[in-house]
Formats: C-alpha cells, sequence, structure tokens
C-alpha cells in the first residue's frame, strides 16, 4: 500500500498552469460562440485565474498568448497576477494568424516573411524578462498542403536557422518548449507534426529546449505514454499541454475522453521522477460551449484524479509482478489503483491546503459567476474571432 501521507504531501505540491485563452471565447473552424461575463482584457483573465487558484489551490500560474494578452505594461501585468496570487508562467507565441504566414513562418521560402516570424519569437522572449517568465512555447502551424508545394528539407533547414536564432537569446533560465502536431492546419506535410522531430531539434540545440507533449495532438492510438517514457529518460520532457480528443484535435478537457490514458500518462510521469522535476503541467484547452471557470476547474480536478491514482500503485508489488514475469498481476496492480476511488482522499488535501473539498459547489455558491456577468458590459471580448 502506498504512504497516504507521501501521496498527500506530492499533490498538495503539485501546480497545473492554466492558459488565458480557455477564459476567453473560442469555437470551431466554423464559428466562436460568445458567453456572456467573458474577459475582456488580460487583467480580467487573470481575474478569473485567480478564482479557479482559490478554489483548487493548486493553479498559481497563467499562460499567455501574444499576442491575444498583448500589453503596453508587461510587469504591471506581472503585479496585477502577483496582487491576486498569481504568477504569469509560459509565453506562447502566434505565427499563425497573418496573412503573411499562409505558406508559413519560420519556414516561409520568403527570407522577409521568415525575419518577421523570427522577429515575433524574439519579442516573446522580450515579454518573458518583463513578465519574469521561464518558457517560451512554441507551435507552429507551418506545412505544405500539396506535393511538390515545398522542399520539405530545405523547410527543416529554415526552422533549425531560427529555433537557433531565438535559442541563442535566452536567457540562463529560461526554457524554449517546442511543440508538435500530427496534422492540422497542413494536410500534406507538417514541418513538426511529432515528437521526434521535435526531439531531434531540441537536441541539437541543448539543454534549455524542451519538448511540449500536447495530449491531443497524436494519430488514434498512439502510444503517449511511451512517448513521455522515452523523453523522461532521455531528459527531454519540459512541459505537457493537457487536453483531450476524440476524432481530431479539438483541446476538449483533459480526461473528458480517456480517463484511463491520463492516468497511465501520469503513472509515467510518477514513474520517471516527473512530478519532482521541471515539466510544466499546462492545460491547453478551448471551452467552446461549456462554462469557462467551471470548465477550468474540472480540468484541474481530473488532473489530480489521474496524479491520486499514478501515485497510490504500488511500485513494489508491480515490479515483483514484471520480474517474475506475472502479465496478469502486473496488470491487476495498475487497476486496482485507477479503479480506486480517490476523491475523499482529495477533499481531504483540499481542506489541508485550507481550500473547499468540494471546489465545483464552492465557485457556484461563491456568485463570482453571476458578478461578472453583470459588470462586464460592453467592450470587446476577449477570443480569437472567427
Amino acid at each position: 500500500m502506498s504512504d497516504v501521507p507521501a501521496v498527500k504531501a506530492a499533490l498538495k505540491s503539485q501546480a497545473i498552469e492554466t492558459p488565458s485563452w480557455a477564459y476567453g471565447n473560442s469555437g470551431t473552424r466554423f464559428k466562436v460562440f460568445a458567453q456572456p461575463g467573458v474577459p475582456r482584457t488580460p487583467q480580467e483573465k487573470l481575474d478569473d485565474a485567480a478564482q479557479v487558484h482559490a478554489f483548487t489551490g493548486v493553479a498559481p500560474t497563467v499562460a499567455l498568448h501574444i499576442p491575444w494578452d498583448k500589453v503596453d505594461d508587461y510587469a504591471a501585468l506581472a503585479k496585477h497576477a502577483q496582487e491576486r496570487g498569481l504568477r504569469l508562467g509560459a509565453i506562447n507565441s502566434n505565427v499563425f494568424q497573418d496573412d503573411d504566414y499562409k505558406l508559413g513562418s519560420v519556414t516561409h521560402p520568403d527570407p522577409a516573411v521568415r525575419r518577421k516570424a523570427v522577429g515575433h519569437l524574439l519579442e516573446c522572449v522580450d515579454i518573458m524578462d518583463a513578465t519574469g517568465s521561464r518558457d517560451l512555447k512554441l507551435w507552429f502551424s507551418d506545412g505544405t498542403n500539396y506535393p511538390g508545394q515545398d522542399d520539405i528539407a530545405a523547410r527543416q533547414d529554415r526552422l533549425a536557422e531560427a529555433l537557433s536564432t531565438v535559442y541563442d537569446r535566452l536567457g540562463d533560465d529560461q526554457r524554449m518548449l517546442l511543440e508538435y502536431k500530427f496534422f492540422e492546419p497542413a494536410f500534406y506535410t507538417t514541418d513538426v507534426p511529432d515528437w521526434g522531430t521535435a526531439y531531434a531539434h531540441c537536441l541539437k540545440l541543448g539543454p534549455k529546449a524542451q519538448v511540449c507533449v500536447d495530449t491531443g495532438h497524436h494519430a488514434p492510438g498512439t502510444n503517449i505514454e511511451f512517448i513521455v517514457a522515452l523523453l523522461l529518460r532521455e531528459k527531454k520532457l519540459g512541459a505537457f499541454d493537457f487536453n483531450s480528443r476524440f476524432y481530431a484535435d479539438d483541446d476538449l478537457m483533459v480526461g473528458a475522453a480517456d480517463p484511463f490514458q491520463l492516468f497511465r500518462i501520469m503513472y509515467e510521469v510518477h514513474r520517471g521522477g516527473g512530478l519532482t522535476s521541471d515539466i510544466a503541467f499546462m492545460l491547453d484547452q478551448c471551452h467552446n460551449i461549456e462554462p469557462k471557470i467551471p470548465a477550468i476547474i474540472r480540468s484541474v480536478m481530473n488532473v489530480q484524479e489521474a496524479t491520486a491514482k499514478a501515485l497510490l500503485v504500488d511500485r513494489d508489488a508491480l515490479a515483483a509482478a514484471q520480474r517474475s514475469g506475472d502479465v496478469l498481476g502486473a496488470n491487476a496492480v495498475l487497476m486496482d489503483a485507477y479503479n480506486t476511488d480517490v476523491r475523499p482522499l482529495l477533499a481531504e488535501v483540499r481542506e489541508e491546503l485550507g481550500v473547499d473539498p468540494d471546489p465545483m459547489a464552492a465557485y457556484r455558491a461563491s456568485g463570482w459567476a453571476e458578478r461578472i456577468v453583470a459588470e462586464r458590459v460592453g467592450g470587446q471580448q476577449a477570443g480569437w474571432g472567427a
């Protein structure tokens, strides 16, 4: 049986970063559905994020997206976060929503477009300096739609050159997190389609370049926990973007599609020492039809539940079964942990953290949802448009 005090201590020290864009309006490529009370400014996004942290106790940082969260004074924005018990987390770049990037950004055949894209990435590092953020998150929509459209190898050369330029600009305590996605929006080739491509570039760049695993960015049936285990072994796993997918990537709530997969991932994280390392555990979700703040609270809780179950795995019994070749016995050890109802344990953890044992009920009773609907009238709601 696992050491319950040690499990509780690990859960109390867990930190899950929430994304600023999840508090704004979002949707599919067809339509963005507006909701009343949605933030209009980065400051109001932080106000909502503070509610998530207040009711969960484990969401102290907020990732920003530039230019969606662009402000004149980033030091003031960091202070706004601090006054609400938060810190600013990863800075996410955006080189996919400009007409110039139709044929790519850092891999575009036109050097002028590549310079523009790299300039934005360097601007993001400047913002990191101002906010005290550690991580620069890079995701590229770059790719091609048709065979022969561009030189596949040459695009990798352009990507490597851009990454090297940005890497050299990083401070001693800053990191580059390279995300991958196997398809969309490009239909024929994607320039960073998988963990291997991201890993190869990060390996060449150096220790400040790490891979970000987005749990929704894989082909159906991909064994994500294998990728996690391998990257941990190579000390190249820098971050997670937690979300869920069914048929294709759509940034659904983490754990919604396959909670057993999330448990398996978190077990490999625990087994590989990832819970006590510098891995950033971030949500990367869009709440298109469900209320924003409750959905983010629920998502944080989903990660907590998967982590708690992973911590309850009897690793000694598992290792013994594995050594003896007891296939069913080894599987049963994992299944026993997964089938454990960890909600009472997490309720105790929250009480010991000084927050309500039922975050969802506590948020509903707080009146915050009604307050922001009444107060946030007029102005332009935040969102990424459609």
